[in-house]
């Protein structure tokens, strides 16, 4: 059986009359990427607030990394890393000497934190700003310091909360690269973001969070086909095998001058197979065939009924 990083069951918050967590379930297998999604206000700062400490829940248990968040707040938050939306970075600080911080609020020894932060920085090709002021790193690199504080403590569980916002693309794929090569050597992610394609570039898992429940979860591919709109789109080498094919189907829209057959699917296997072998116990071949689904933004619009809020 699979261990889990994460395991919560009837967790519940609530701020006076307003209720912002009402009985979320969630498990988080080891060594995987989770990613809680929703609009603002659904409750996601809640929930990773609750996981890693910072305030109670009203109702539920959790065990976080083996350990009961009620009764043993300690031990959850020796095994856990948080990097929040906005960087814990010092500024005025290089970014050696933020890491050597980080090392003494673990209580490293001296020796351990300059070897932990050395190669840190080398992991995340800061080495040559190592002793430059945080203040003259760019967003990438400020980010990858950022996390790799987080990392000083060996975290077995990393709470990652809009990793990359306003990062330019080239630094977004970079921390991309380095959350999977943690997820490689073993680290549980649970990520939160406003890029849904971040999400569906990355996570194992997802979880869709509204007014505080969770009204969806799966895959990103099985979150797809929750939503109307996938189809399949064949291509024929002339019109008498397409014709024949929309007959046969009987469902779809033919396009004549460019040959093809777009027929409704949630894109899964067993009707992409019922649908190719319809067409080949007829003897009807098809030059070319594309599976479309909708992509994480129709998903979200959907089952949340309104648009993606805006990303700063």
């Amino acid at each position: 059986m699979t261990n889990l990083a994460i395991a919560a069951n009837g967790l519940r918050k609530s701020y006076g009359d307003k209720v912002v967590l009402d009985g979320v379930d969630l498990a988080v297998p080891e060594g995987t990427i989770f990613s809680l999604l929703g609009p603002n206000g659904a409750g996601k700062t809640t929930t990773v607030q609750i996981l890693s400490t910072l305030i109670p829940a009203d109702g539920g248990t959790v065990q976080v990394a083996g350990h009961d968040l009620a009764r043993e707040p300690d031990d959850v938050r020796g095994a856990i890393g948080v990097t929040g939306q906005y960087s814990a970075v010092d500024k005025l600080l290089t970014g050696e000497e933020n890491l050597l911080l980080m090392a003494d609020l673990k209580h490293l020894p001296r020796k351990d934190g300059k070897r932990k932060a050395a190669e840190l920085l080398d992991r995340f090709d800061l080495a040559d700003a190592a002793r430059k002021p945080a203040s003259t790193y760019s967003g990438g690199m400020r980010r990858r310091l950022d996390l790799a504080m987080t990392l000083v403590g060996d975290p077995r569980l990393i709470f990652l909360d809009e990793p990359t916002t306003g990062l330019d693309p080239r630094s977004r794929r970079s921390m991309w690269r380095t959350v999977r090569e943690l997820v490689a050597r073993g680290v549980t992610i649970f990520l939160t973001t406003q890029y849904l394609d971040e999400a569906d570039e990355l996570a194992d898992h997802i979880a869709l969070l509204d007014n505080g429940r969770l009204i969806a979860e799966g895959t990103a591919d099985e979150l797809k086909r929750l939503v109307p709109g996938g189809h399949i789109r064949l291509t024929f080498t002339g019109t008498p095998p397409l014709d024949a094919a929309r007959r046969l189907v009987g469902t779809g829209i033919a396009d004549p001058e460019a040959l093809t057959l777009r027929v409704p699917s949630d894109g899964g296997v067993r009707s992409i197979r019922e649908l190719l072998t319809l067409l080949d116990d007829h003897a009807i071949d098809i030059a070319d065939m594309s599976v479309h689904t909708p992509d994480l933004d129709d998903v979200f619009l959907t089952l949340t009924g309104r648009q993606k809020e805006p990303t700063p």
